[in-house]
């Protein structure tokens, strides 16, 4: 172990794909949160009885796997905001068609027993990632915090759990690096701030749980004037970030089990 594995805490908290890496073997219950949008994707997708089979972003393999697996595999990325210019019409044409996409909106009337395969470049992929450590690994938002918080203290009995929050991508740079975002400090915050029990949680893992307690009341808000918020509003989708900034208005516990998220409840 290592200094990036937070080892002697009992709570840790990390960023992106390389903070699965790090905590992902050390920890009994890995709890990803990409609150705008893809676990919050999930949280709706099971609270309609449907289940989510997470593909890694672009990968042909992982595609063809979910075919055979018999997933309705859903259009890639958010719409438009990948797109293009044409963001507007396509995002809104989305719901009319009644086409499932990685957009939680999309998902509002999703049929009981639906079995989605979604891809994305952070929630999804760091989902797959986190499962090939071995660890169990739990769906986190806004709308589930307390619920999954809960579930990560009766999974790990005395272990470590681990908060990965996604953060998102900046678009301008060739290698799309890792973008930091508010709305995943919160919602691990939230997260982290529910969890009870744990004797020694990490700085990062209790600073993110005094932020999210600082900002009680303002969630929405912030959530909304971020900078991702604020990229979702502005494509037409304002109903994915109201979705997502409602706080534990879920008990859905989206755990991954042979790769699929199911609902533990």
């Amino acid at each position: 172990m290592t200094v990036y594995a937070q080892d002697s805490f009992d709570l840790r908290l990390e960023w992106g794909r390389d903070g699965v890496t790090a905590l992902g073997p050390h920890c009994a219950v890995l709890v990803v949160v990409d609150v705008l949008v893809f676990t919050t994707t999930v949280d709706i997708a099971l609270s309609r009885g449907g289940r989510v089979l997470p593909l890694p972003w672009r990968d042909e393999r992982a595609v063809e796997a979910a075919r055979a697996a018999g997933a309705v595999l859903t259009r890639g990325g958010l719409a438009g905001i990948e797109g293009g210019r044409s963001a507007g019409t396509t995002l809104v044409a989305d719901a009319a068609v009644g086409e499932w996409t990685l957009r939680p909106s999309s998902l509002v009337t999703l049929p009981e027993g639906a079995f989605l395969a979604i891809s994305s470049p952070n929630g999804a992929t760091l989902c797959a990632a986190a499962a090939a450590t071995g660890t169990t690994v739990l769906a986190g938002c806004l709308r589930n915090a307390s619920a999954v918080a809960a579930a990560a203290v009766e999974l790990a009995g005395d272990a470590p759990i681990g908060i990965v929050a996604a953060g998102e991508r900046w678009r301008d740079t060739p290698d799309r690096r890792l973008r930091p975002g508010i709305e995943e400090l919160l919602g691990a915050g939230a997260i982290a701030a529910a969890v009870t029990g744990r004797r020694a949680p990490s700085a990062e893992a209790r600073l993110a749980a005094l932020t999210y307690r600082a900002a009680a009341g303002r969630v929405g808000e912030l959530v909304a004037e971020s900078v991702s918020g604020r990229e979702l509003v502005a494509a037409g989708v304002p109903a994915d970030v109201v979705l997502a900034s409602d706080v534990d208005v879920s008990r859905v516990v989206p755990v991954l089990v042979d790769g699929v998220f199911e609902d533990r409840r």
